[in-house]
């Protein structure tokens, strides 16, 4: 199996396979049933636990914990309903542009 960005996409596809199923035997359907508070309060637990483990240096505590930030960053958006595919867009349009540049034009009213 190629190891790249696609498997975001099938883990996305599994998780939101997940919706409605049985809590009792899906850790994604626990998270769902919480709803989208416990969605994101688990989002926020492993983004916590990524910065520890950069700033510890701990790089294979760096792969598990971002491993896992990213597979509950997909069952937040799968709760809230939104596709990677429209992260993905908003990406690649501000691809080429200087992250300074990007920033204010949002900040402005």
């Amino acid at each position: 199996m190629a190891i790249d960005a696609s498997q975001l996409d099938r883990l996305f596809a599994t998780i939101a396979a997940r919706k409605g199923t049985d809590a009792a035997t899906s850790y994604t359907a626990k998270l769902f049933a919480g709803g989208p508070p416990l969605c994101a309060q688990k989002l926020g637990e492993e983004a916590v636990e990524t910065v520890i483990a950069a700033a510890q240096g701990d790089r294979e505590a760096m792969i598990t914990e971002s491993a896992d930030l990213l597979y509950h960053w997909l069952v937040l958006l799968a709760a809230l309903d939104l596709d990677p595919a429209d992260v993905y867009a908003e990406l690649a349009r501000r691809e080429g542009r200087s992250g300074i540049d990007e920033k204010a034009a949002r900040d402005r009213p």
